[in-house]
Formats: structure tokens, C-alpha cells, sequence
């Protein structure tokens, strides 16, 4: 089996590919990519892969918008942390789904579905975009999280997404800093928490940051055309824009 994997978080990446490789040691991992532009490209330049494991959000923007230039006649399973219920519109025409951190097991009745009901019938496999976008607007339309619980000592304390100036990652711990600068940890990963905060407030700068845009104090131009944020309550080296999350900064600052 020749599987394609796309996917924007490294650590993301090798682990889908370990498993991968535990579960069927003949299967042949054909690259690795993490850009909707790299991926059209490749599927531009090659055939058809036997599978295509797809992240939803990658670093130039939404997986989707594949499939809105390249022809992909191949089976494809989702990997995501979007939430359920959105992702039932993709139990269609053999598309599958898993949630990040992808389980094992999971994994393995994924690619069992493949081996069953795909087999020898590929040319019979045809990505629904109709059933794509719908299931696009129904993630952009549900409701964002509005409140986080976290312990604090023996009790439980509730703060108010708006009152939240960023998220943050430390040593795979994720923390959140409120307006009043205090720093606490919670119970979710960056990835999850990114898509439970509403878009036009939060924007994941790097991998480690996402930072509220009422935090924002000042946009430095970088080296190498990056940007350098000057946020509240931080003074970290690391409030550094990604190189290929620029535009998409810019365009989010700009709305």
C-alpha cells in the first residue's frame, strides 16, 4: 500500500507514520508534506497514491482547497482535532476520519474500512466536495468556546475566552495567561484548544503561540520578512510569526 501523508505538525507527522509502519510494515510512506501548495503539486507531478491521510488546517490554509484544483482519485482519511459532530459529514463515499492525537486501535479499524470496502474498486473512489463544504461551514459556524476551567489549589476557577491574552505551550504542558498577566495551566493541547477559540480573535502564530489579538501591542518587522509581536504580559524571544503563517497575519490583522 502506497500511503501520501499530510501533515503541517512534525511530531504529528512521525507519529502517523510509526503506526503506520507497526500496524503494516509493507506499507510504503510516499512523502511527507505540509502545505495545501506542496500537495497539489506533488499530486500535480505523481500518481495517484493508494491512501491519502489529509490534516484539515495546514500551514497555508485549509486542506479543502485541494480539491478545488487537483483531481484526487484515491480514498482519503481525515486527521483532525475538529469536533465530531462536524466531522459526520465526512462518513461518505468512503472518506474516513481520525482525531488528533490519532489512537492506535483507531488507526487500525481505518485501515481495515480501507481494505474493505475500497480493495480493488479505486476508480469507484470519488472525493465529495459538495459534502466537503458543507462540512467547512459547518466547523466555521458552530459556537466557540466561551469559557475555560482550570484548578487552582483545591478549587476550580472559570475565566472567560475574552479574558484569555494567549495560549501557550511548555515542555507539552499548554498554560494560558489572562489579562491580569497570571499564568495557568490547561487541560487541553495547543492544536485542540486552536479550534475551540474563535478565528477572528485568535491567531496561532507558531507552533507554541496563540495569541489573542487584543493582546497585541506592537507588529516588529523580523529578519528574513518575518514578524517579531510585542504582546502583553510577555517578553519572549519566541512571539515570532512563522515565516509561512506571514500572509495569513497580515490578511487576519486586515479584516
Amino acid at each position: 500500500m502506497k500511503v501520501l501523508v499530510i501533515e503541517d505538525e512534525k511530531s504529528a507527522a512521525k507519529r502517523l507514520c510509526t503506526l503506520l509502519k507497526e500496524l503494516d510494515p509493507e506499507i510504503q510512506i510516499l512523502g511527507i508534506l505540509d502545505t495545501v501548495m506542496g500537495t497539489k503539486e506533488w499530486l500535480e507531478k505523481n500518481p495517484d497514491p493508494d491512501l491519502l491521510f489529509l490534516d484539515i488546517q495546514l500551514a497555508d490554509g485549509l486542506s479543502f482547497e485541494i480539491f478545488e484544483e487537483v483531481e484526487v482519485n484515491c480514498p482519503v482519511i481525515f486527521t483532525t482535532a475538529y469536533d465530531q459532530y462536524a466531522l459526520k459529514a465526512f462518513e461518505v463515499y468512503s472518506i474516513d476520519y481520525l482525531l488528533k492525537p490519532i489512537d492506535k486501535q483507531k488507526l487500525s479499524g481505518s485501515l481495515d474500512k480501507f481494505r474493505k470496502f475500497v480493495g480493488n474498486r479505486r476508480d469507484q473512489v470519488r472525493i465529495d466536495t459538495d459534502t466537503l463544504q458543507n462540512a467547512l461551514e459547518m466547523m466555521r459556524g458552530k459556537s466557540y468556546k466561551e469559557r475555560f476551567i482550570v484548578k487552582y489549589g483545591e478549587h476550580l476557577k472559570s475565566f472567560p475566552t475574552e479574558d484569555i491574552f494567549s495560549f501557550f505551550s511548555e515542555e507539552k504542558i499548554s498554560f494560558f495567561k489572562t489579562s491580569d498577566g497570571r499564568k495557568y495551566v490547561v487541560d487541553y493541547t495547543i492544536e485542540q484548544i486552536e479550534n475551540l477559540v474563535d478565528p477572528d480573535r485568535f491567531f496561532r502564530i507558531n507552533r507554541k503561540y496563540l495569541v489573542n489579538i487584543k493582546a497585541i501591542e506592537d507588529v516588529v518587522v523580523y529578519s528574513n520578512s518575518r514578524l517579531k509581536l510585542k504582546v502583553q504580559h510577555f517578553n519572549d524571544h519566541d512571539m515570532i510569526v512563522a515565516r509561512e503563517k506571514v500572509q495569513e497575519f497580515k490578511r487576519w490583522l486586515d479584516k
